[in-house]
């Protein structure tokens, strides 16, 4: 036979060859690849996604039944990937509060089938990136909804409960189809590299899962978390709330867990005593001791007025993980205890994309070199920082003296004179809120400090103190310091129910969904107000830990202790024409709990100081306050 060159269709190849690139360029990248540009996009298929629930093995006994606890994972994640040979990373979230209290605005709840196959996965997390390549897995927590084990509120089984699943990805722990029995499974179809992210409790654990160093740990997203329970629970020895983890923890749990758990809510109460003293169970639950062990990138956000979780958990939390050099991203707020889905939505599900992306897919879009903080200047008016705390800032001391009135003093760069004294008596019925609308008055329950109207503006960026030398009448006695913006502003109405939003009843769906589970949710609205002042910054503290944090021990009446209150950390800009003002008193109603006593309370001014957080320093410090 005669052989030859067959005829070549040139235009057609050509065609041919340019439908293949294309469809490489918008294929999805395998798991481990790193692309150099652009972002994942909802190329799968939501309706087709694989969703499954296995029971990992956290290798404890909480309940003390003699077996290992398991807790239960449930899992969605597309089915095309596995099909193509790719194995896909992680989006997990960890709570206690998928059957008992729901999640975000709407407090969704896990919803399953008949055969107990998920269907609803709370929040928007499944519904966005799971077309996009990721697999979503929400962890019950041990002793919660459908898991064995015990509740220990921050504790061991907490941890273990999302770090056991942590390592299951990686291929390093074992997993079965059932809660009891049930076949061995492996998770064949992740590439191991795992982003936690959650709100409150759920934030919590990702920052205590990160202070473990797990592997395969990539980035945590801690969405108003706690970094220290003791630091939930007591400030410096003042009692926050008049109950303990015990009552927290037989809120979430299952009724079979009620039922088994008896001993370890037993050491919850044995452990954690309302004499505010620290023991080895805030030891176990302080992650901000082992944050030169956290491996993940870390994007926290929280509200500036968070009076559930303070804003002293970001703020000495960011500050261990800047010394040990962990790539960081911040987003502070005007709100309270709030997720930016409801306040920044567009904006956070866009840099949240971008985060992801970026530390789970390995795209270059740029979001490790982006400003690293956001802040709310005002209600939806937002500035970005290229470091936080802001350039520039450093500590700077100022000082209360008397003024022409009694309990109506200044704050300025000169100290008291020796002997010069202010006095409180403690009202455990009276606020910050009271006593800064009453600031120029002299009332027994506070004393305030001020200002001049300031000259130029004054950025205070960070975590202050204020030490305090104070001589009781009684052998207890509680302090709180404040600081305050005086000055007309429009605020997020944090003090509401919504803490700062009001929700619509209009939906906005982001990303894919169906019949079981929409991904529409309400819109939001800021919940706006017009005050004369601004608090943002609090402290509070035991006199009786004076000598030791850990440790409380009964005043002297007629003898002066010195303590230094830790002021939690914020951003603020106090305007040119407001004053600033310190505020110090005995107890903060319904943020501490008062003493068992009422003392007076007499302060050795010379003996007291504010260390603030200025940005410029020394020199715009004196040039924004003016000389009295």
């Amino acid at each position: 036979m005669r052989t030859g060159i067959p005829h070549i269709p040139w235009k057609s190849l050509v065609v041919a060859i340019t439908l293949a690139l294309f469809a490489l360029l918008i294929a999805p990248h395998p798991a481990g690849a790193a692309p150099s540009s652009g972002e994942s996009g909802p190329v799968y298929s939501y309706d087709h996604a694989i969703r499954e629930s296995v029971w990992v093995d956290t290798r404890l006994d909480g309940d003390g039944d003699g077996h290992a606890d398991r807790v239960a994972v449930d899992i969605m994640r597309p089915s095309e990937p596995a099909r193509q040979g790719h194995r896909i990373p992680v989006i997990m979230d960890a709570s206690p509060y998928y059957s008992c209290c729901g999640r975000g605005n709407e407090s969704q709840k896990k919803t399953y089938d008949a055969q107990g196959r998920p269907v609803q996965f709370p929040l928007f997390y499944d519904n966005y990136f799971v077309p996009r390549g990721y697999a979503v897995v929400l962890v019950d927590l041990a002793g919660t909804n459908r898991s064995d084990g015990c509740v220990d509120v921050g504790g061991r089984s907490d941890i273990q409960s999302a770090k056991a699943v942590v390592d299951w990805l990686n291929g390093r722990g074992r997993a079965y189809t059932a809660r009891t029995g049930g076949k061995p499974v492996a998770a064949g179809w992740s590439n191991g590299s795992t982003g936690m992210i959650g709100k409150s409790w759920d934030a919590t654990i990702a920052n205590g899962v990160a202070a473990t160093g797990v592997p395969g740990l990539k980035t945590i997203v801690p969405i108003s978390g706690i970094s220290s329970w003791y630091d939930y629970y007591f400030a410096k020895g003042a009692p926050l709330y008049n109950s303990g983890p015990d009552q927290l923890a037989h809120e979430v749990e299952s009724p079979g867990a009620q039922q088994h758990c008896a001993a370890v809510q037993k050491k919850l109460v044995d452990g954690a005593p309302r004499n505010g003293d620290w023991t080895g169970l805030w030891t176990e639950r302080d992650y901000v001791r082992n944050a030169g062990k956290v491996r993940a990138s870390v994007f926290l956000v929280h509200g500036m007025q968070d009076l559930n979780v303070r804003t002293k958990h970001f703020g000495q939390w960011w500050d261990a993980l800047a010394r040990h050099g962990v790539q960081r991203k911040i987003w502070l707020s005007q709100t309270g205890h709030v997720d930016p889905f409801d306040y920044r939505r567009a904006d956070w599900v866009h840099t949240l994309h971008q985060w992801f992306d970026h530390y789970l897919m390995g795209y270059d879009n740029g979001i490790e070199r982006a400003p690293m903080a956001d802040i709310e200047r005002a209600p939806d008016t937002w500035s970005t920082d290229a470091r936080w705390p802001a350039a520039g800032t450093a500590s700077v001391v100022l000082h209360p003296r008397n003024g022409t009135t009694a309990g109506v003093g200044v704050l300025g760069a000169q100290p008291a004179p020796k002997g010069a004294t202010a006095s409180v008596t403690d009202d455990p019925k009276q606020s910050e809120t009271d006593w800064a609308a009453h600031i120029d008055q002299a009332t027994p329950a506070k004393v305030g400090f001020t200002t001049g109207p300031l000259t130029a503006p004054l950025r205070l960026s960070g975590s202050g103190t204020v030490t305090v030398t104070a001589t009781p009448s009684t052998s207890s006695a509680h302090l709180s310091a404040v600081l305050v913006d005086l000055g007309p502003a429009t605020l997020r109405n944090y003090a509401a129910d919504g803490e700062g939003i009001v929700t619509l009843d209009k939906r906005t769906c982001w990303g894919a969904g169906n019949k079981g589970d929409t991904g529409c949710f309400k819109e939001t609205a800021a919940d706006v107000e017009k005050a004369g002042y601004t608090v943002f910054s609090r402290g509070w503290a035991d006199l009786g830990h004076w000598a030791d944090p850990g440790k409380g021990r009964p005043l002297t009446p007629g003898k002066p202790y010195t303590i230094t209150l830790d002021l939690a950390a914020t951003d603020h800009i106090v305007p040119a024409g407001h004053r600033l003002a310190l505020i110090v008193a005995g107890t903060d109603a319904g943020l501490i709990d008062p003493p068992a006593s009422h003392p007076r309370l007499t302060l050795d001014l010379s003996r007291t100081a504010a260390r603030l957080p200025l940005t410029g320093g020394v020199p715009a410090t004196a040039h924004a306050i003016p000389t009295p």
